[in-house]
């Protein structure tokens, strides 16, 4: 795990910024979830929502896929090995960074 100068870990920015995190999360809870459903449980526009599953997509840490479904585009997207080891990661990271902030007995 990376960390700065002063020693303090490296948190992963593509995962920490909120939109992204919060469909990782979702994602890690499932076997796959469809686009309605993720705009359903972030609350992201439709815009947001697809902007941020393509950068999460070309980062190898989700995979999306499209069908017609009823004459539909029905999009799926499923968190990738990668993903999962890295927002595993990430979460070592934040409980490493709450570890380092907490008082310490005197």
């Amino acid at each position: 795990m990376p960390e700065n100068a002063g020693g303090f870990p490296e948190v992963d920015r593509l995962i920490h910024e909120p939109a992204r995190l919060a469909l990782l999360t979702v994602l890690s809870a499932c076997e796959s979830a469809d686009f309605t459903f993720l705009q359903r449980v972030t609350g992201l526009s439709k815009g947001n929502l697809s902007v941020q599953l393509t950068k999460l997509e070309q980062a190898g840490l989700v995979y999306i896929e499209k069908t017609i479904y009823q004459k539909k585009t029905l999009t799926t997207a499923e968190l990738s090995r990668q993903g999962r080891d890295q927002l595993s990661e990430y979460w070592r990271v934040m409980r490493r960074i709450q570890e380092q902030s907490a008082p310490r007995p005197e």
